[in-house]
């Protein structure tokens, strides 16, 4: 497993249109989690929203993404898939209003990786076992030191990942 043109060469590419150049260089990882609806797994519907294609129709909770244009770099699904929609040189748009260490904007200088879950969910061992692997991956090349919450960047804002999330597991990567 390694990096290859800032693309994991193991996951899948799905590129969306939700991205801009980067500002600044990589120092900072951000752990999200997400499901559409809340709580249902195994569907489109996080891949249909990062790549602008999501039916609003389609769920009463879909009303509020009407127009959202979002992403992340990296989704890990419930059975340990990896999915890749911007590559690490480019910035994904998965922080909004955020800070982290006094800088605004954590989108220029971070890696957005969403797990499929939600705030109260136990995240699965093929989660662990694939974040670990990222990690360390993103790690080396980037040489990046600081992995963060979107609760961390954004507090009051966003609870996720979300208390049941094991930092230990990821701690020592």
């Amino acid at each position: 497993m390694k990096i290859v043109d800032h693309y994991l060469d193991w996951a899948t590419k799905s590129p969306s249109p939700n991205f801009s150049d980067r500002k600044n260089d990589i120092d900072l990882i951000v752990i999200h989690c997400i499901s559409l609806p809340e709580g249902e797994y195994a569907n489109s519907n996080i891949e249909d929203l990062f790549l602008n294609k999501i039916d609003c129709l389609k769920h009463d909770s879909f009303k509020s993404l009407e127009k959202l244009k979002v992403s992340s770099h990296l989704l890990v699904r419930r059975d340990g898939t990896v999915i890749q929609f911007v590559p690490f040189d480019k910035c994904a748009w998965h922080a909004g209003e955020s800070s982290y260490d006094g800088r605004k904007n954590c989108n220029d200088f971070s890696i957005g990786i969403e797990l499929e879950g939600c705030i109260g969910d136990i995240f699965t061992e093929q989660q662990y076992t694939e974040l670990s692997a990222i990690l360390k991956e993103l790690k080396s090349v980037y040489g990046i030191k600081n992995i963060v919450g979107h609760s961390d960047i954004a507090p009051g804002r966003k609870l996720d990942p979300g208390e049941n999330f094991n930092w230990e597991r990821v701690a020592d990567v």
